[in-house]
């Protein structure tokens, strides 16, 4: 009888669950439906519709999963009701799963309310990991390259750094918007540093992003948490200098420097171990330069400990994805009552978050 009860209660647990999934699936039931005309000089309005579209990508995935076609269907509404037009759909060629989509600005051309300058005439958006079985291995293995610093060695990433060329060759002088959350935010956030370094900057919004690094931010305690902060940079700027010896570059052939143009839309949460670092990241930034110790923190802040060590044994390694020179970085206050929700893109488009934003230029 317990082993009985115990597999009822199961199923109903994953029965609430399902729901729930379902529910947040749907965009009538947990979209920013008051949105229903956008400012897109508003950065609310705009925040908005970039999650949208990214979560448009990740249902758009579910809908093939679970086989839901015409009427059943849930991604269309997350797009449509912005007057978005899918484009194309990026395909995984490992598990044929979507992982990134294309879409097009396109209002009735008698509403003068939705189409301004400032609007994107194209966004290309990418989801985040979906932990179901049809695509949990692919995701995770992608994630995992991410802590190692080779997501730009995948056919995932291949295929959306393509596009994006692709999509910026045939569109010189239009508008185009790259959006992600979480893994999708990398492949964003690599996707855009990529085009900066060639002196075209796309603006970004990253919600989510991963900074895999100790993770100092959950340490209560200020000024121990300052403390390691600048052991921390003095360890990694003493290593730079180490390993790459003392001769410094010219400051416009600073790739770090040259990346600095460019300062895309960084979305985290404190309570979000995966992302909250950014905050740190960049707060520290500012203390090592108001002390007097901001040449240390130059060499620190564009470097990290493993990268060095990889280069002292000789190996390649490329600059720290998570890493960037600038950002103008929201974020969001809220208390959440679980630890999954710091993580969900859905806190992105509430009307009633607290959000606090400060840019941080690289000097």
């Amino acid at each position: 009888m317990k082993i009985v009860s115990k597999y009822i209660k199961e199923n109903e647990i994953k029965e609430i669950y399902d729901v729930m999934a379902s529910e947040r699936e749907n965009f009538h039931q947990s979209g920013p439906l008051h949105l229903t005309a956008v400012n897109w000089k508003n950065d609310h309005d705009r925040r908005s519709v970039a999650a949208s579209l990214v979560q448009g990508v990740k249902i758009l995935e579910r809908d093939r999963q679970e086989k839901r076609q015409g009427p059943q269907a849930l991604a269309p509404p997350w797009w449509e009701f912005f007057q978005f037009q899918m484009v194309r759909q990026l395909v995984d060629d490992v598990d044929s799963s979507i992982f990134g989509a294309i879409y097009e600005f396109k209002p009735p051309t008698s509403s003068s309310s939705f189409s301004t300058c400032e609007n994107p005439h194209y966004v290309i958006a990418f989801r985040g990991t979906i932990r179901k079985r049809h695509s949990v291995l692919r995701d995770l293995k992608l994630d995992l390259r991410i802590v190692l610093n080779s997501l730009h060695q995948t056919s995932c990433f291949e295929i959306a750094m393509q596009a994006v060329r692709n999509m910026v060759a045939a569109n010189p002088d239009k508008k185009i918007w790259l959006s992600g959350h979480s893994l999708g935010s990398s492949i964003a956030m690599l996707a855009g540093k990529n085009m900066a370094m060639t002196g075209i900057f796309l603006e970004a919004f990253l919600f989510n992003p991963p900074f895999f690094s100790a993770p100092i931010e959950r340490i209560k305690d200020k000024k121990v948490k300052e403390g390691l902060r600048f052991a921390k940079s003095l360890i990694t700027a003493g290593l730079a200098v180490a390993v790459k010896g003392t001769h410094q570059r010219n400051r416009f052939e600073d790739p770090f420097v040259y990346l600095s143009t460019w300062a895309p839309s960084l979305f985290v949460n404190p309570a979000d171990h995966i992302c909250s670092e950014y905050i740190g990241y960049f707060e520290h930034r500012e203390k090592m330069k108001d002390i007097g110790a901001g040449g240390i923190e130059r060499l620190a802040t564009q470097n990290s400990i493993l990268g060095l060590f990889k280069t002292a044994m000789g190996k390649e390694s490329e600059p720290p994805l998570h890493l960037i020179p600038s950002a103008a970085l929201t974020i969001n206050s809220n208390r959440s009552p679980d630890s999954i929700r710091p993580h969900g893109i859905h806190q992105w488009w509430g009307p009633d978050s607290h959000f606090k934003f400060k840019l941080y230029r690289y000097s």
